[in-house]
């Protein structure tokens, strides 16, 4: 894979949505949307003016990296229609991200490069949940560990391990499950906008709020890991990960 691709980055999942340009390893530069829940009406303005910024085409893209979900509905069909269109006008390689991924990378280290002086300096913090609000009292849920470096392998580059995949949860048995144990546990994510209240509980902490959204940076972060392992998708059977369908029903006439 060359070292020098040009490479997109979009993250719609969430109510923030923003778009990230990148060459290789390099992160050229990444531009927040000007509103929440603007992504159908924003993202392409936004593309062309991180592009107009280096002078460049569309037609130099050569990879993009999109969330996957789970989140919004409507978010992640935004970028998936994106990335196949991309796909299918120039042939560009596709990176689907995991969501609940991205939003951990704001506080902890899921890669080689860890972005360290992004990464809050709470000390001790050793669980971290994300949280996305999934509608129906339901949220959409992972949990991360940091492992203890005796317990690392040398080959593992690893810090921290996602102890519970990617689930739907109700906060209630979320609070049974994680709660009052020997460790905090830190919580961060937009389902925290309006049900933070929902998990509070005895052992449960929060990280400030400008930790919660997830970002078309990150999203670069660990699409690039991905790539240079070759893990690309494929643009035929791509789909979001929803982990359950919309929300949006059929009215009777």
């Amino acid at each position: 894979m060359p070292e020098n691709d040009l490479i997109l980055a979009v993250e719609t999942s969430s109510r923030t949505g923003s778009a990230a340009l990148a060459r290789g390893d390099e992160l050229l530069a990444e531009k927040l949307f000007t509103a929440p829940l603007k992504h159908s009406a924003e993202i392409f303005p936004t593309i062309f003016t991180l592009l107009s910024r280096f002078e460049l085409k569309p037609d130099r893209i050569e990879q993009i990296y999109i969330s996957g979900g789970p989140g919004s509905f409507t978010g992640l069909r935004i970028a998936a229609t994106l990335a196949k269109t991309m796909h299918l006008a120039t042939g560009v390689k596709i990176v689907s991200v995991d969501t609940l991924d991205v939003i951990a990378a704001n506080v902890i280290s899921l890669t080689e490069d860890n972005g360290s002086d992004e990464i809050p300096k709470t000390a001790g913090y050793e669980r971290v949940a994300a949280i996305v609000d999934a509608k129906r009292g339901q949220f959409f849920v992972a949990v991360y560990e940091r492992g203890h470096p005796d317990q690392q392998r040398p080959e593992d580059p690893y810090k921290w391990t996602k102890i519970l995949p990617d689930c739907l949860m109700r906060p209630e048995q979320f609070i049974v499950d994680f709660a009052a144990s020997d460790r905090d546990i830190w919580l961060l994510g937009d389902g925290l906008l309006y049900y933070r209240k929902k998990f509070q509980a005895r052992g449960i902490r929060f990280f400030e709020q400008n930790y919660w959204s997830p970002r078309a940076s990150k999203v670069y972060l660990l699409g690039r890991q991905m790539a240079v392992r070759d893990k690309f998708a494929d643009p035929l059977t791509l789909i979001p990960n929803y982990l359950r369908g919309p929300d949006a029903k059929i009215k009777n006439i």
